[in-house]
């Protein structure tokens, strides 16, 4: 900070109130603390200001080298080093899933981002099916990124718990998610559950945390995914990318604002084994700091990295908003204490015009009485909401006066909460995460930063309606941030009857990535068991004659357990999807490496 002087004999107010006055004085002068823009030269970024008794000298800027929090639009020096580790194993997985004579060099490698939508454990289920064509097609090898949103990062967090999973055959994880996915679910909901949920939050209240109904969400997913405590955390992942033996995980939320709607503010999060942050502002902080304390740039509160089950309850917490009607279904009795947020509450559920918010019909039943544990439940809730609190770790940073000519903010929209200063997020206390869902239901704005340099998007979607909306709603936002982006046009016959796989193609613009995208269809798979092969057998042909969308569907929204022989059934189709559409994914690849070769030969 500048040094504030006084006069030869200052008084004793004045020496007491001089620091206050300096930071003043500072603030209210120059508008501006630290910038993620660098100084250019010549430029003084502080100017002496004379008072009756006060002078400024200028000492010294803060260098964002010294700060706890990264600022920059840049890729952070692991992501870096990852990206010219991995490029080498995916140049020779290119060159022997293309047939090429030799390998590309390192410049030509285009790079590949697999994006999971959300859509509960529909989408958990349905993205290892995904994942195990792109495997059996070598195709895996050759991705440079995998993204999750909401259900889809439930499915990314427990792989990457293995290190090596991608080196790995598929089956072993798809088996363990089976067996979990059709396991009961009750249990979340016992008495000895519900006990270690209310020590668990209030130990974490305790220490300083803002608990949220995405916490308990959090602690009941765990359950619902390993039925075990899980202790890992974000960081830990950090051991599946060192050797860049698997493919870079980003994991999505959006930042929204209470009483605005996510229609009108929307700020996409990522979160990476590294690093949490918002490319809109160029702020990140180490994973390991994560929901710590920071102002102005500093860590002033250390605290423990939270377990990945609270983010996993962040990132789904669509959900959270629908804890009543899971409750309902899971044990046969609501929680009244949230009956009074109804109103308040958006639920994201797709099958809500099929009025499933009635209990599930179940052979037996849990029920768990009202008591003391339910009523401290409800007294521990009653003042919560369902957005994930947590500190801003922005807190007390300063924009460039000129953000507003920066492409990641909307303020040429007059009424858009960009365009007032005061109004953005580094002003706030307090950041407000939720599921992703709520604004774009597949991560596409995390890849589509220039600075990642993506060629091809493979966009897996798992929602029921609207198999497009994603791509329609990206191409908007991309329009907003003046992203390049293919035009999205579909035929009547696409919207009422989608295909298996669609392919978008800038032809005038090659900056614009090629993006293959997958609705969530059974369409071929029902004659054929294989590509070519067709079912023989009536096992074989029952086996692929279901319909995925519809009123008796298993895969509805808020089930959360799938009987084994449904869970088989939806990662098959989706594995079959991939692997009958093997041709337009090469041609992809082959395309983009052509363009990268060209990028390369133009010197760009």
């Amino acid at each position: 900070f500048p040094r504030l002087k006084a006069s030869p004999s200052p008084c004793p107010v004045i020496s007491f109130f001089k620091p206050i006055i300096t930071l003043i004085l500072f603030v209210q002068n120059y508008q501006i603390l630290i910038t993620t823009q660098p100084f250019s030269r010549g430029f003084k970024p502080f100017r002496f200001m004379k008072t009756p008794n006060f002078f400024l000298t200028p000492v010294s800027v803060i260098s964002t080298w010294d700060l706890d929090v990264r600022l920059g639009f840049g890729l952070c020096e692991e992501e870096r080093e990852f990206l010219d580790k991995r490029k080498k194993i995916v140049s020779q997985a290119l060159m022997k899933t293309l047939k090429l004579r030799e390998a590309p060099g390192k410049d030509e490698v285009p790079v590949v981002a697999v994006l999971g939508s959300g859509g509960g454990t529909r989408a958990l289920t349905s993205f290892y099916g995904s994942l195990s064509g792109l495997q059996q097609l070598g195709l895996l090898d050759s991705t440079m990124y995998l993204c999750g949103i909401s259900g889809s990062t439930w499915c990314l967090s427990a792989l990457y718990q293995d290190t090596d999973w991608s080196c790995k055959d598929l089956q072993g994880a798809i088996s363990n998610a089976r067996d979990n996915v059709s396991s009961s679910k009750a249990g979340a909901f016992s008495s000895e559950r519900l006990k270690y949920y209310f020590q668990e939050l209030n130990s974490m209240e305790n220490g300083g945390r803002k608990v949220s109904f995405t916490d308990l969400w959090g602690l009941i997913i765990e359950y619902f995914l390993y039925q075990k405590e899980d202790l890992s955390k974000l960081s830990d992942q950090q051991e599946a990318v060192k050797r860049a033996q698997n493919p870079y995980p980003i994991y999505a939320a959006i930042n929204v604002r209470p009483n605005i709607s996510d229609d009108d503010f929307a700020e996409w999060c990522e979160f990476t084994p590294y690093e949490v942050g918002f490319r809109k502002y160029g702020a990140f902080v180490r994973a390991e700091d994560f929901d710590s304390e920071f102002f102005m740039g500093r860590l002033v509160r250390k605290r423990p990295e939270p377990r990945i089950c609270y983010l996993q309850g962040m990132w789904g917490s669509a959900f959270a908003a629908s804890l009543d009607d899971v409750f309902l279904k899971m044990v046969g009795s609501g929680l009244s204490f949230l009956d009074s947020l109804k109103d308040v509450i958006r639920v994201i559920d797709d099958c809500q015009r099929f009025h499933f918010r009635e209990a599930t019909r179940l052979k037996t039943r849990l029920v768990i009485p009202g008591g003391p544990l339910l009523q401290i439940f409800q007294d521990f809730f009653k003042s919560r909401v369902t957005s994930g609190e947590t500190f801003n770790f922005m807190q007390g940073l300063y924009l460039h006066r000129n953000y507003v000519n920066n492409r990641h903010f909307v303020a040429w929209k007059g009424t858009h909460l960009d365009a007032f200063p005061n109004q953005l997020t580094p002003m706030e206390d307090s950041l407000y995460l939720v599921d992703g869902g709520f604004s774009i239901n597949s991560p596409f704005p995390v890849v589509l930063q220039p600075e990642r340099d993506v060629d091809v998007i493979l966009s897996f979607n798992y929602s029921w309606d609207a198999p497009f909306e994603v791509l329609q709603l990206t191409q908007k936002y991309c329009e907003e941030q003046e992203i390049p982006f293919p035009q999205i046009i579909l035929s009547e016959e696409d919207e009422k009857k989608p295909k298996e796989c669609y392919m978008f193609v800038d032809d005038e613009n090659p900056k614009a990535p090629i993006v293959l995208h997958f609705p969530l269809v059974n369409d071929t798979f029902r004659k054929y068991k294989a590509p070519g092969i067709e079912r023989e057998s009536e096992d074989e042909k029952s086996f692929g004659d279901f319909v995925i969308e519809g009123k008796d569907s298993p895969y509805r929204t808020l089930n959360f357990t799938f009987e084994p022989y449904d869970f088989d059934r939806l990662v098959e189709v989706n594995c079959y999807n991939v692997l009958n559409n093997k041709d337009i994914l090469l041609t992809a690849l082959n395309l983009a490496l052509s363009r990268r070769k060209l990028k390369k030969g133009n010197g760009q």
